[in-house]
């Protein structure tokens, strides 16, 4: 083959970041397939492809017999002598096939079986860049909105993913262009190649935001013990350290368009952490109901009944998955406002 093709799989190695090795691989198991009709399928096609020397050999193996059972596999010993002086019986003998001679439908079944191969090392080395980034941050930009399903796709890195309507934070309008953050969920094999699940409602989100805004999270002075949000509304974060605000919470809360962020002091108490957990509400005591089935009442003062519980519940939701108890909330007065 010429020294243009050798040129072409390193253009292609380059453009498209797949490894030589592994072209050759499939490009030789192509020529190979392709060559294995001549000989009805049968197993006897070898190609050795030497980029150094940029040189491809396909060749036909046949055994030397004194008498042919099969012609696609056999040689008399007169054959072999023909094409090797030194051939035996018994031996086996290599077959030189001009690639030139290939048909038209061969060189066609070849070039399919070569892309198809450049489509799996694609989704191989694409499995394996999202692998790298599951329950990580990453930017994206917007390529495609669709109108009628919502769905959108992004651009992140070399690859695209789709980010369903069902994980956009609600309210939130995309645009071409438009740049994003996104977390990577997880990434799955499937017959169509690498399914990644990216997120903008996740926790895992707020999670990572606040680790790349709060530097004294990512050196580990103040550790992130749990997050619970209802995306586009309100998150709960707990930290064990002292409250983080200012301008860095203020950076966050715009890249999360405005969601409202109650930043909670973490402790092994459930006590303490239940009454911290039900920010922004003032709360008078919890009674610990059942330790075992993580259950307690907490007492606020009869104004902030609401405020505790929050618009349809969602104070007191939040503080239940942040905390991981069951909260029931009762008023100091213990009537509830009818």
């Amino acid at each position: 083959m010429s020294k243009e093709f050798f040129e072409a799989v390193k253009m292609l190695e380059a453009e498209k970041g797949i490894d030589a090795e592994y072209l050759y691989e499939k490009i030789a198991n192509a020529i190979v397939v392709a060559a294995k009709h001549d000989y009805n399928g049968k197993d006897i096609v070898h190609c050795d492809i030497n980029p150094e020397k940029q040189r491809i050999k396909v060749y036909v193996r046949k055994n030397v017999v004194e008498e042919i059972e099969d012609p696609d596999t056999d040689l008399t010993l007169e054959q072999a002598q023909l094409i090797r002086k030194s051939a035996k019986v018994g031996k086996t003998i290599d077959i030189p096939i001009k690639t030139k001679n290939f048909g038209r439908i061969v060189a066609q079944t070849a070039k399919h079986v070569i892309r198809q191969g450049i489509r799996e090392a694609e989704r191989g080395k694409m499995y394996a860049e999202f692998q790298s980034k599951t329950q990580e941050l990453l930017s994206a930009k917007v390529v495609n909105v669709d109108p009628v399903s919502g769905n959108v796709t992004l651009e992140i890195g070399k690859n695209e993913a789709l980010l369903p309507r069902a994980e956009q934070v609600p309210g939130e309008v995309f645009y071409v262009g438009d740049t994003t953050k996104i977390f990577v969920v997880d990434v799955k094999e499937t017959t169509k190649g690498p399914r990644v699940m990216i997120s903008r409602t996740h926790p895992g989100l707020v999670r990572r935001l606040f680790e790349t805004e709060v530097p004294e999270i990512f050196d580990g002075t103040i550790e992130i013990k749990s997050v619970s949000r209802e995306a586009g509304s309100r998150t709960k974060i707990a930290v064990y350290s002292k409250d983080e605000r200012g301008q860095r919470v203020s950076n966050i809360v715009d890249a999360l368009g405005g969601e409202k962020i109650d930043i909670v002091k973490y402790s092994e108490d459930p006590v303490e952490f239940v009454a911290a957990a039900l920010a922004p509400s003032d709360v008078c005591d919890v009674e610990i109901l059942d330790e075992g089935a993580k259950s307690c009442r907490a007492t606020v003062p009869d104004g902030q009944l609401s405020l505790a519980i929050g618009n349809k519940g969602q104070n007191v939701r939040l503080a239940a998955k942040l905390t991981g108890w069951k909260i029931d909330i009762k008023p100091e007065s213990g009537f509830y406002e009818g």
